[in-house]
């Protein structure tokens, strides 16, 4: 792997990341008392998870960067609201995230740079 293919699967994993904050921040803005806070970290994750899948995707195919970015992002968001909100952790919610967590993985190894 080179260094610009490298570098772009980083923006995608840091893209992936800020992609978990923005429903994070609507979430938190739910509650009146939050809801400023909460939009700013949805307004500045939701920027930043763009601006770095755009350079991500100058590298990395878009059908991968994609599904890799949305992946990530819905089973961090799945992981955070099992963890914050005491969301439901029924067996098919688990198995149907560690699958598109496995299929993360598969998009990823089947990169061909």
């Amino acid at each position: 792997m080179n260094t610009s293919n490298s570098l772009a699967w980083f923006y995608l994993l840091v893209a992936a990341i800020f992609e978990i904050g923005w429903p994070l921040g609507l979430k938190i803005a739910v509650a009146p008392e939050r809801r400023w806070s909460g939009f700013t970290l949805a307004t500045i994750s939701f920027i930043a998870s763009g601006a770095l899948l755009y350079l991500a995707q100058r590298t990395i195919p878009m059908g991968t960067a994609y599904a890799v970015w949305t992946g990530i992002g819905a089973a961090g968001t799945f992981v955070l609201g099992l963890w914050l909100y005491h969301e439901p952790a029924h067996v098919l919610r688990v198995a149907s995230a560690l699958l598109i967590v496995l299929g993360v993985i598969g998009l990823k190894m089947a990169d061909p740079a």
